[in-house]
């Protein structure tokens, strides 16, 4: 493993990672995302603007979210002792709402009217619908055709919030294929819309943009497990589809050289895959170079996840740089045994985990055992699986599992 300094040197805001990153956006854009990084930057520098969002994440979406030990699923999977971050107990569901805040000042700031924003499992719609209620914008959310089908209930609650649902019936009918369309909404419509991220990925400066607004769940989980455990973890674990609930996780621990990082994507259903670190090739995607589930000609090939939130055939700059530099392992977890994990764990926890965050669970089970007693795992549990009751009753329904 190359041997740096993170807090120093992996954010230098000029928007690259290694050879990753960059911003590679239409030229319509580059005006308004100069200017996102402008308004980015002065946020950074603002304490009243940091105080702000620092008061929305506790009064609004209930920070700080507890460290919890697992000790049903500990003594199930045998080995190590499991400690879960409960991203899901954060309002909205999941770990969105810390960037969707964030960017909301820095729309407002610009002067925004309406905000849009692409979603798979919904929950990044949601979030985005939540705060345009709060701040008072309107709302558009960009959603594959494929995840509005699997993501009904979600779908209700951002039109219940408010929030018009633009159904993209193109190409895959996936994740990709929303931000295709918001990216092209986004264009045209650049002088009274601010383009809600939601990931870690996308031109400059999105990626060190949501990683900032993210890094929340690191610095309070690192302060809790040695609270609460006197240690730091052997392991931290969080699933990867773009990949900004784990760089959330992850930056409270890059430089604990004594702390395994690994991240978990999707290996599908074994034919069918997303996993763009573990068998993407360099490439461009959506404004960045990354990571990508691409052919020999760099034309994007269909991802596969039974997670919506995990179905994305590219990966945050972030993470194919910390891969190549070997500080972060990434796993591959099949549709079958996330779907397992998240049997087991809401059966033994009363937790029900989303079925993206189910992907770490699974590889926990595989890698536990291997720990002493006493040795502490962390996953990031990145928000909770009510949406995926359809889902997951629908494989249950056509597979044999316990």
């Amino acid at each position: 493993m190359q041997k740096i300094n993170f807090k120093k040197e992996l954010f230098k805001d000029d928007g690259h990672f290694g050879r990753y990153g960059g911003c590679f956006a239409p030229e319509l854009l580059q005006p308004i995302l100069k200017n996102v990084e402008k308004t980015f930057i002065k946020f950074k520098k603002s304490e009243k603007l940091k105080n702000e969002f620092d008061e929305l994440l506790k009064s609004y979406a209930g920070r700080k979210t507890p460290v919890y030990h697992a000790k049903n699923f500990s003594r199930k999977v045998g080995g190590a002792q499991i400690w879960i971050k409960r991203e899901d107990l954060l309002h909205g569901g999941a770990h969105k709402t810390n960037n969707v805040l964030g960017q909301a000042i820095l729309a407002r700031e610009m002067g925004s009217k309406k905000l849009i924003c692409e979603t798979g499992a919904g929950q990044h719609g949601i979030a985005v619908s939540m705060v345009g209620a709060l701040f008072g914008f309107e709302v558009r959310v960009f959603m594959g055709a494929k995840d509005v089908e699997r993501q009904k209930v979600n779908v209700e609650r951002m039109k219940l919030l408010g929030a018009q649902v633009v159904e993209i019936k193109s190409g895959s009918r996936s994740l990709k294929d929303a931000i295709n369309e918001a990216m092209r909404y986004w264009v045209s419509h650049s002088h009274d819309t601010y383009y809600v991220f939601g990931t870690a990925a996308g031109p400059h400066p999105f990626p060190e943009l949501v990683s900032y607004f993210q890094k929340v769940i690191g610095e309070e989980a690192r302060e809790q497990i040695l609270e609460e455990t006197g240690k730091l973890p052997k392991e931290v674990l969080a699933c990867v589809g773009g990949g900004s609930n784990a760089i959330g996780i992850f930056q409270g621990f890059l430089d604990d050289e004594s702390v395994k990082l690994i991240g978990v994507e999707p290996a599908g259903d074994g034919v069918r895959h997303g996993e763009t670190i573990g068998k993407g090739k360099f490439g461009c995607l959506h404004g960045s170079l990354s990571k990508v589930n691409c052919d020999e000609f760099g034309q994007i090939n269909e991802s596969h996840s039974i997670s919506a939130g995990l179905d994305y055939p590219g990966v945050s700059p972030i993470h194919a740089y910390l891969d190549e530099i070997g500080r972060v392992e990434y796993k591959g977890i099949l549709d079958e045994e996330a779907v397992s994990a998240f049997i087991e764990f809401s059966r033994l926890e009363g937790i029900i985990p989303a079925l993206e965050s189910s992907h770490t669970l699974a590889q926990v089970k595989k890698q536990a055992k291997n720990y002493k007693k006493d040795d502490v795992l962390l996953v990031n549990l990145s928000g909770r699986g009510d949406k995926d009751l359809h889902t997951v009753f629908q494989e249950i329904n056509t597979k044999n599992y316990e």
